[in-house]
């Protein structure tokens, strides 16, 4: 399942870079993620860290654990997400933060695939619903953090 969305948020780009960028806090502002644990964090090259996550996620029908590998690369303003194991045969994902005259063009890309097709299908039906939200929660979340 491929997806993408671009949305205007009036932040500054380094302020939702900074924000995406801190998945230890996704636990207090994305509801269906009960725990996150962070280990490995390292700087890769100058301006580029990269870290492991373990989430932890519960939808009315799913409770499932996986573990990622995030870059931050504060050069370009983008984050990738790639697989390291969990429930997936495959998971993708990239946010890249622009400049904007009125703020900031949050550029979101996700590919992903399950292993068990029926969980697909499932969330094939409410998956533009879930991304939206995904958005919202960290534009509710920058609102908080740096006001309207």
């Amino acid at each position: 399942m491929r997806h993408e969305l671009t949305r205007i948020l009036p932040y500054r780009p380094e302020q939702l870079f900074e924000l995406v960028g801190d998945v230890e806090q996704y636990p207090k502002f994305v509801p269906w993620i009960s725990a996150l644990r962070v280990w490995n964090r390292r700087e890769t090259a100058p301006g580029i860290t990269s870290l492991d996550a373990e989430a932890s996620v519960g939808f009315s029908f799913l409770r499932e654990r996986f573990s990622t590998r995030v870059v931050r690369d504060a050069n370009t303003r983008t984050i990738t997400v790639s697989l390291l194991s969990g429930p997936f045969r495959k998971l993708h994902n990239r946010w890249r933060f622009e400049e904007h005259p009125t703020g900031t063009a949050v550029h979101f890309e996700i590919d992903f695939e399950f292993k068990i097709r029926m969980l697909d299908r499932l969330l094939d039906a409410n998956f533009d619903h879930a991304v939206n939200r995904l958005i919202g929660c960290f534009d509710e979340r920058a609102r908080a953090l740096y006001g309207p």
